[in-house]
Formats: structure tokens, C-alpha cells, sequence
């Protein structure tokens, strides 16, 4: 067996860790970026630089909410070959799933390694099975809620817009709402995400070197940020331009009421659940994103939807879970036979 220190083990858990981020910027980024895009208000250069500012404040100043839930809901306490399996097996599952072109959701990744490794380490029992439902209970309702906050937003909003004669005026309002959106749906997405990459090593980084667990998780949230928005920088085009025009048509009115969707829900399953039980919802943005764009789509009628491209992304939804944990579970059984800390 090779014989590796923690510290290595940890350096080499953190190089993972930030691989996952940059994936997580170069499939996510669209969530908050594509209808802006999709409505034509931003180029994609311009909506990256507003993206990166904000996803670094929802990061810094409300990332902890949910890294908690990450790092140490679902089992008790990672041990750092743990951490090193997780970041590895979700990695390998995110790059698979890319390079197949399916658009994952970067959250169900996560939580499905974390649970794998959970599995094989500690066993069915030690498996802190509340926390788990609470996060497939997210997901199922995300989906329902963007929907069905999208559509009502939008009969409101056409409503009110009926009143007003001066569309010029309609327009502009749109266009400044929807760039208010973006800002705010990257705050919610960096608060909400970055624990997705960094999570799973708030134990490990509190333990090792007397480093108080705020500043770990500080300088963690810091660090998913920075590989969040270098993903977005290099590949995050790619899915804004499939989300933001294949699914539905938009325009900066329902490009705003998706957007601002999208960013309430997100944000609403990061801070209200924390409030109330202590750790914030790790819930799928890409489904919030999705959803809410779905929502837009129906709300002008069902054939305005691209449904071959819908499909295509809820069977990313559903093979994503036990597949990250399958990958987890196999790589930390392969690490604990070969490496010894």
C-alpha cells in the first residue's frame, strides 16, 4: 500500500475540489446567465463579468448554508480519503456526463457521492436518512414550484402589462429587471452551489492545523468561487446557448420572469431552511433554471416548448443520483486498498 500523508491527501482532495467547481461554472453558469443571454438583453461576455461578482458575494457571504448541509448532513463526519472519493467520484461522473453531452445538475452529483461514500463507510444506519429525503423532497418540488411560480408570474405580469400602453417603456423596465435578476440569481446560485464543490471538507480543514471551522469555511467558499468562475469563463457558453434558446423562445419580459423565478426559489431553499433546522437545501438550479423557463414556455402554450430537449435533461435527473454514488463508493474502496494515511 502507498503511504500518504493527510496533508497530501488533503492537497490532492482540494486540486478534485476545484476540478468540480470549474465543472460546476462550466454546466452551471447558464442557470443564472441564460435567459439574459436567450432574451438578447447581454451579450455572453458581459452577463460572465456580472455573474462572477455576484456569484463570488453569494459564496462568501452565504455559502456556509448550505456547505454545512454538504459537508456534514447527510453522514456525521468525512474522513479525508473520503473527501478524496467524493470529489473524485462526482468528478469522473460530471466529465462522463459532459462529454456525452448530458446537462447533469452539479448538486445531484454531489450529494449522490456524498451518499455513496456514506453507504460503504459507515453503513445503511449511519446514514443520516432525514437529510436525504429533505433534499430529494427539494428536488421533486423545485420542479413543480418553478413551474408553477413561472406561470403565475407570468399571468400576473402579462396582466398588468395589459394596462400599460407605452411598450417602449414595457421594454426598458424588462431589459433593467431582467439584468437585476441575473445579479441576483448569481447571488443565489453562489450561496447555494459553491458547497457543492467544497462542502465535504469542512471537517477535515477544521481538524487539521487548528484552523477555526468560520475561516475554513470562508476561505473554502472563497476558493469554489474561484473555480465556479473560471468554468463559467472557459466552457459556461456552451450550455447558456442550448438553455437559454432551445428550450422556449424568450424575450427580456419572460426572460425576466423566469430569471426572477429561478432566483427566488434558489434562494428561498438556501436561507429559509437554514433559518428553521439549521442547514440550508443544496437544490438542483439547474431544475429552478429549467423549470422556470418551462414555466414561461407552457404559460404561452404547450407547443412553444422544445420537448426532445426536456427529456433529454430529466433523464440527466434521474441517472445522476445513484450514479455519483456508485462511482464514489467504487473509488473509495479502490483508495482505502491502496493508500494508507
Amino acid at each position: 500500500m502507498i503511504e500518504l500523508s493527510t496533508n497530501v491527501v488533503l492537497a490532492l482532495g482540494l486540486i478534485c475540489a476545484f476540478y468540480i467547481a470549474w465543472c460546476l461554472g462550466a454546466n452551471d453558469a447558464a442557470n443564472p446567465t441564460d435567459t439574459t443571454v436567450g432574451a438578447g438583453v447581454l451579450d455572453w461576455k458581459t452577463a460572465r463579468h456580472i455573474f462572477a461578482v455576484f456569484v463570488f458575494l453569494g459564496a462568501l457571504l452565504q455559502g456556509h448554508m448550505v456547505m454545512k448541509t454538504i459537508g456534514r448532513g447527510v453522514v456525521n463526519y468525512i474522513d479525508v480519503l473520503g473527501c478524496l472519493a467524493i470529489v473524485l467520484g462526482a468528478g469522473l461522473w460530471i466529465t462522463l456526463c459532459t462529454w456525452r453531452g448530458l446537462p447533469i445538475s452539479t448538486t445531484h452529483s454531489t450529494v449522490g457521492a456524498v451518499l455513496g461514500y456514506g453507504l460503504v463507510k459507515y453503513g445503511i444506519e449511519r446514514v443520516n436518512w432525514n437529510v436525504v429525503m429533505s433534499v430529494i423532497l427539494s428536488w421533486c418540488l423545485t420542479p413543480i414550484l418553478g413551474i408553477t411560480v413561472a406561470v403565475t408570474m407570468y399571468r400576473i405580469t402579462m396582466w398588468l402589462l395589459s394596462k400599460v400602453k407605452n411598450v417602449e417603456r414595457i421594454e426598458k423596465v424588462a431589459r433593467w429587471g431582467l439584468i437585476a435578476s441575473l445579479c441576483f440569481s448569481a447571488y443565489s446560485f453562489g450561496a447555494n452551489d459553491v458547497g457543492n464543490a467544497t462542502g465535504v471538507f469542512i471537517s477535515i480543514t477544521s481538524s487539521i492545523g487548528d484552523v477555526p471551522p468560520h475561516l475554513s469555511t470562508v476561505l473554502l467558499a472563497a476558493f469554489g468561487a474561484l473555480g465556479i468562475v473560471l468554468g463559467a469563463y472557459t466552457l459556461g457558453y456552451r450550455v447558456t446557448n442550448t438553455v437559454g434558446f432551445r428550450i422556449t423562445r424568450l424575450d427580456p419580459v419572460t426572460g425576466f420572469i423566469a430569471e426572477f423565478s429561478n432566483a427566488v426559489l434558489v434562494y428561498a431553499f438556501t436561507t429559509v431552511p437554514y433559518m428553521l433546522f439549521g442547514f440550508g437545501m443544496p437544490i438542483s438550479t439547474t431544475h429552478a433554471s429549467v423549470s422556470s423557463i418551462m414555466g414561461v414556455g407552457l404559460a404561452k402554450g404547450v407547443e412553444n416548448i422544445d420537448w426532445r430537449t426536456v427529456l433529454y435533461i430529466v433523464l440527466a435527473w434521474v441517472l445522476t443520483v445513484p450514479g455519483a454514488a456508485l462511482f464514489s463508493s467504487t473509488m473509495y474502496l479502490l483508495l482505502t486498498h491502496v493508500v494508507t494515511t
